[in-house]
């Protein structure tokens, strides 16, 4: 059903599902289905009606509502919420999920007796075909693999191949930080992330420090370090001369979001000032030039 005044632009109803928790979200048109978030929803990529024939379960998947309720333009071609999970959808669900379980145990016996160097780590079944995931550091011949699987399930068989850090993102995992990782819960994309970043903020260079789950540097660097290339421009660089209270020193350490410098002095130990307290100082004098020594001639 879509709504708009005279010269308005026809909009709809659209809740966004996701099929599963790490999953993409997707823009489904609800019809006259009432949802709230948290409900779980049969959708359809075919179907145009509720009461549509070929809503058989073969062209339908069940998902969970994560937006529940905005307007957009008509006539995109969008997936359409059918209705309300009900017992015999949850049913397919589980059996479902059961059977891509002994999938991916017997694409792993597979994949290791015929010597294939990959992490088998997800499949999904459904829609006529059968998605197995798999990380590896080379590329794998994976043909005879593939026909193994076609005889076993009998469908169309896709074996897709994933960077670490999409493989971290479809398995989830618990962050350094005590929560579930970002990229599982919220993030929809990658931003690229370099070590200076870390160096911005001050992290200190370990793999444990500055790496994620995935092996790479953590998403979470991005978020900051805006802030700290703001913060830090108010700051004198490192190693500069600085006059203080107490004389002339030079900058050993930055303390970036309090807005402190650390500076060590000449015969006497270092000391800790706002960078209100600090001002340029005059560059140090020229070292004093040695007596060239006489010619022997």
């Amino acid at each position: 059903m879509s709504d708009a005044g005279v010269g308005e632009t026809p909009t709809v109803a659209v809740a966004g599902v996701k099929l599963e928790p790490r999953g993409r979200l997707l823009a489904c048109e609800l019809g006259s289905v009432t949802v709230r978030a948290g409900d779980q929803v049969v959708i359809s990529f075919a179907a145009q009606r509720r009461d549509d024939p070929r809503d058989d379960g073969r062209d339908t998947e069940v998902g969970v509502v994560a937006v529940p309720f905005a307007r957009r333009p008509a006539g995109e071609a969008r997936p359409r919420v059918l209705r309300r999970a009900e017992p015999r959808d949850l049913d397919r669900l589980r059996v479902a999920a059961e059977r891509a379980a002994e999938a991916r145990t017997y694409a792993r016996e597979r994949a290791a007796a015929h010597g294939l160097p990959i992490k088998m780590f997800r499949v999904e079944m459904g829609r006529g075909k059968a998605l197995f995931y798999f990380a590896s550091d080379t590329r794998v011949d994976f043909r005879e693999l593939v026909r193994d699987l076609a005889a076993r399930f009998h469908t169309r068989i896709e074996l897709r191949q994933v960077g670490v850090r999409d493989e971290a993102k479809m398995v989830g995992g618990i962050g350094s930080c005590g929560r579930e990782l970002c990229c599982s819960t919220f993030l929809p994309r990658f931003a690229p992330v370099s070590i200076k970043m870390a160096k911005h903020q001050n992290v200190a260079m370990s793999p444990a420090r500055v790496s994620g789950q995935c092996g790479r540097l953590k998403c979470c660097l991005v978020y900051e370090d805006a802030t700290y290339l703001e913060a830090a421009a108010a700051l004198p660089k490192l190693g500069k001369r600085v006059g203080t209270p107490d004389g002339v020193g030079r900058v050993g350490d930055l303390d970036v979001l309090r807005g402190r410098v650390r500076v060590y002095f000449e015969g006497q130990p270092p000391k800790t000032f706002t960078a209100d307290e600090l001002q340029p100082a005059p560059p140090a004098p020229p070292l004093p030039l040695s007596p060239t020594p006489p010619s022997k001639n």
